[in-house]
């Protein structure tokens, strides 16, 4: 009996090259790398939107600010050319006022050289009444000659005004009619203006506004006498509500003595001069 033999090459060939590749065991270090790349790809997409989000919530600010200057921008062009409009209108308005006031304007113009040709005769006038009172008397005056509507009191003329002005003005109208504002220095003189003012307040020139200092308005020294003043006065009171500085002007009350008072407020005033 005959025992045969195969001998499966082929079978062992192919087993030969289709043998599995050996397994590589993995590291607990790749394993970690391969678990920790998409938590950081997502931290890190996370941060940039974050980034993004907050740059495009800044310059939305921004823009809006922007948008909001250029709008106030465009309101104040807005108002300032309707400011010019109506600046035209009213020049418009002056110009053609003008041109129908001429007349008036001129007729103004020849009021105030009648006033002066009338200040100019009452000065003629005064003075043609001093002379006559002189030719009368023999050469001499009772108690000096004043101008018409002047009040003669010892060697003195005031004038008791019917318009109200500020101290300053009423000094400067004073010094325009050849006198001052009054300057009491005697009782006979506080007397004699108390008795003539009617009840209204008057300013006088006594002022504390050049030094600081009360004086009288042609700058000699004012002696303080308490008795003159009311209870209290001068005080110098800032809370007048007129604007800056104290009360540095004296006038004289109802009552007849003194209280001090803005320079700006406006009052009655009285004149002084020297009769002739």
């Amino acid at each position: 009996m005959t025992t045969e033999y195969h001998d499966d090459v082929e079978e062992d060939s192919r087993s030969f090259w289709t043998k599995d590749p050996p397994r590589v065991p993995r590291s607990g270090a790749s394993m970690l790398r391969r678990c920790l790349f998409p938590v950081l790809t997502a931290a890190a997409i996370l941060v940039l939107t974050i980034v993004l989000g907050a740059s495009y919530s800044s310059l939305s600010s921004r823009l809006w600010s922007v948008e909001k200057n250029i709008s106030n921008v465009s309101q104040s062009l807005q108002s300032i050319q309707q400011l010019a409009k109506d600046g035209a209108k009213d020049v418009e308005r002056l110009k053609f006022a003008v041109e129908n006031n001429k007349e008036e304007i001129s007729s103004a113009s020849e009021a105030l050289k009648q006033l002066s040709a009338l200040d100019t005769i009452s000065r003629t006038v005064a003075s043609l009444k001093c002379s006559m009172e002189r030719i009368i008397n023999n050469g001499s005056t009772k108690d000096g000659c004043c101008p018409v509507g002047w009040q003669s009191s010892h060697s003195s003329c005031y004038f008791f005004s019917r318009s109200l002005l500020t101290w300053h003005d009423a000094r400067d109208w004073c010094n325009g009619h050849e006198s001052h504002l009054a300057i009491l220095q005697s009782d006979p003189e506080w007397d004699f203006v108390h008795q003539r003012m009617s009840g209204l307040f008057h300013w006088i020139g006594l002022s504390d506004e050049r030094t600081g200092k009360w004086e009288w308005v042609n700058h000699t020294p004012y002696v303080m006498n308490r008795r003159h003043w009311r209870p209290g006065q001068p005080d110098s009171w800032t809370h007048h509500g007129l604007g800056p500085g104290d009360e540095d002007c004296a006038h004289v009350h109802n009552d007849g003595r003194l209280n001090d008072l803005h320079c700006s407020s406006k009052l009655n005033f009285i004149c002084q001069r020297h009769s002739t």
